[in-house]
């Protein structure tokens, strides 16, 4: 019973711990403070849980939980969390929230979902299974986001269009002005790209406990960093060079068609991923 409550508890603590990353996210790309108050309390949430654990587990086991690698990574875990939470409160430095809880969402990743530490065979295969699911909805997820971005961009193009051949139609009017249709192109793409990086993180851990000759140069692999980097790439863009209008609409059009390869083409040719494609 007591490995059971452990157990949900923990994958309770990695989605609200993803939730938290998406936020900050935002807040790391937009500057958004509302964001970033949502994302802290989401992950102070984590930190009051993951300290529950921690003595819940010294008093079943009677002792401090560093002696193993797993009791390691979990306090690791608690630490990063610690000092993440302290230096969003106190220095404000977003950029290394964002990457420390990053780091620390990996970690305990790594933790929960590792069968090495469950005693049980079943809750061990359980938790692998659970791993995989928590993959393909975050990467569906991330797709969807995407594929949201792609139809505002090509809403835009077409707005662009008629305003360029000023063609004042009904049909103008119908379709929204060209700065809200890329705002929302690149909200919705700043949380597919997020959704994608957790993702691909939970899927590789699941990968090197679940398959014994596991490659990292597999298609659907260096498909899906592909698209991270291309997704990034917008962002950067958008961001650090102030790319704005028709260029960075194509550029979101081009990397939705790298997703349609990735998604049937990379699926066919992975050695694993046919198995849930």
């Amino acid at each position: 019973m007591f490995e059971q409550t452990m157990t949900r508890l923990h994958e309770l603590m990695i989605v609200l711990y993803a939730i938290s990353i998406l936020f900050y996210f935002i807040d790391f790309l937009n500057k958004n403070r509302k964001a970033n108050l949502f994302a802290f309390w989401l992950l102070a949430i984590v930190w009051v849980l993951q300290t529950i654990f921690l003595f819940l587990y010294m008093i079943n086991t009677g002792r401090f939980p560093v002696l193993t690698i797993f009791e390691g990574l979990y306090f690791y875990a608690w630490v990063l969390i610690t000092l993440s939470l302290v230096i969003n409160r106190l220095l404000r430095v977003d950029f290394t929230v964002f990457f420390t809880n990053v780091l620390g969402f990996i970690i305990m990743a790594i933790h929960t979902f590792a069968p090495v530490q469950v005693e049980s065979q079943a809750m061990a295969e359980q938790l692998v299974s659970e791993l995989l699911l928590i993959h393909i909805t975050m990467a569906i997820l991330s797709y969807g986001a995407f594929s949201l971005s792609f139809v505002f961009s090509l809403l835009y193009l077409l707005q662009f269009k008629l305003l360029k051949e000023k063609k004042w139609g009904q049909r103008l009017w119908r379709i929204s002005d060209l700065s809200k249709l890329e705002k929302i192109s690149y909200i919705l793409n700043s949380i597919g790209v997020a959704m994608l990086l957790l993702s691909l993180i939970l899927g590789m851990q699941w990968a090197f406990i679940k398959l014994p000759n596991f490659i990292l140069y597999d298609p659907k692999i260096i498909g899906s960093f592909i698209l991270l980097i291309l997704y990034s790439t917008y962002l950067y863009l958008r961001i650090k060079k102030n790319v704005f209008g028709k260029s960075l609409a194509m550029l979101n059009v081009a990397a939705f068609l790298i997703i349609l390869i990735n998604f049937f083409l990379g699926s066919r040719l992975s050695s694993f991923h046919f198995w849930y494609s």
